[in-house]
């Protein structure tokens, strides 16, 4: 990541984030920018919060927890690392520490306190200005390559490791709504409450969100996810993809819709409505099989002629000899002359015109009385037979 950019200038819940019973739960970091207010408790790895967050329940972090001045957590607060908390930060239950624990002045624990290592009562400096400290000092040294590398540790994860849930400054989370004033990113296999408000919203796939989707700009929900509420866009377009389903209704300038996708409510476009279709096409395997099989079928017609003909006459010359052959060759040129001619002669319109041209060839029936029925001669005498 630039170090120029800011890591929190959008609302970003990575894969697999839920909320259960009034805790957002994720398998990476927390990240939350000042002047914040999360309604419900939070669990993950590191939890990190600026100056004057809000958190309305507890504070589990696997990892290390920093909290800067001003913030305030309803509930206790359980840390597997270090602990890190600014000047005046109130905690209304509980604080225990598996490692060290670096408070600030005027900290307020309400009920008991544990730390298995070391504890410094001091004024720590807040994770802020810390890490502006610490990169405006590896620029001063030429060191840009190592600062940049910090920055990208701070939001940035692993393709092994989870990607952190990053708050941007004065967000308010809660059970009824997720309100931000900057782009939003959801995951995939995410299980979400309540609406989300952001400047635009990318929603991933296998999604279940119970509340509705409202932005200024886009709003793209991915396949196979559930928006258990409407999906409204002032100034954007909406584009829902396949398998998705929305328990509500859509409002858009212009709407891009799979065939597949499912609404329950009503569509309102100033725009455009757009079905989106599956692309149709030849499998490119059975592609490969037919041009083979064509192939073939070509190789086998493309065979000279002459060779079939040597090889046939080849077999005869063996089993009859070549005076035979010969004959059977007159044979053929006769059955080829005659359908040769039979094509060539005019369709028969009668029955008349045939007699006329068989007449004197073949007897009809009927014609001569000394014939019968069968074309034999009934009184003829037979040739004796020794």
């Amino acid at each position: 990541m630039p170090i120029r950019s800011d890591p929190l200038d959008e609302l970003a819940i990575p894969d697999g984030t839920t909320v259960e019973e009034h805790d957002l739960v994720t398998d990476g970091d927390v990240i939350v920018g000042g002047q914040s207010t999360v309604e419900f408790g939070v669990r993950g790895d590191d939890v990190m919060a600026g100056e004057r967050v809000t958190f309305g329940g507890h504070i589990e972090a696997e990892g290390d927890c920093r909290l800067d001045m001003w913030s305030e957590v309803e509930e206790d607060v359980l840390v597997g690392g270090d602990a890190y908390l600014g000047e005046r930060v109130h905690v209304g239950g509980e604080l225990k520490v598996a490692g060290n624990v670096d408070i600030g002045d005027d900290v307020d624990i309400a009920e008991s306190f544990e730390a298995s290592g070391h504890i410094v009562i001091r004024n720590p400096m807040p994770t802020v200005v810390f890490l502006v400290v610490y990169l405006s000092q590896l620029l001063r040294i030429g060191e840009e390559e190592a600062a940049e590398d910090l920055a990208s540790q701070l939001v940035d994860a692993d393709e092994e490791e989870a990607q952190p849930v990053v708050l941007p400054r004065g967000a308010r989370v809660s059970d009824d709504a997720w309100r931000v004033s900057t782009p939003a990113t959801v995951g995939d296999d995410c299980r979400l409450h309540g609406n989300i408000r952001a400047e635009s919203l990318t929603v991933g796939a296998d999604n279940t969100i119970f509340g509705s989707l409202r932005a200024r700009g886009d709003v793209t929900v991915g396949e196979d996810t559930e928006i258990k509420g409407d999906v409204t866009t002032r100034n954007g377009d909406v584009s829902i993809d396949r398998g998705a389903t929305v328990w509500g209704d859509i409002s858009a300038e212009d709407v891009a819709l799979h065939e597949h996708a499912v609404v329950e409510g009503k569509i309102r476009v100033s725009g455009e409505l757009t079905q989106v279709r599956d692309a149709l096409g030849p499998d490119p395997e059975s592609d490969g099989e037919d041009e083979t099989a064509a192939e073939s079928e070509t190789a086998e017609s493309e065979t000279p002629k002459s060779e079939t003909d040597d090889a046939e006459t080849v077999g005869e010359e063996q089993e009859t000899g070549d005076d035979e052959v010969a004959e059977a060759d007159d044979d053929a040129a006769e059955v080829d002359s005659d359908s040769e001619s039979a094509d060539d002669s005019p369709a028969i319109e009668s029955r008349e015109s045939v007699e006329a041209e068989l007449d004197g060839v073949v007897p009809m029936m009927g014609e001569d009385p000394t014939h019968s029925e069968n074309g034999h001669d009934e009184d003829a005498e037979l040739a004796e037979v020794e």
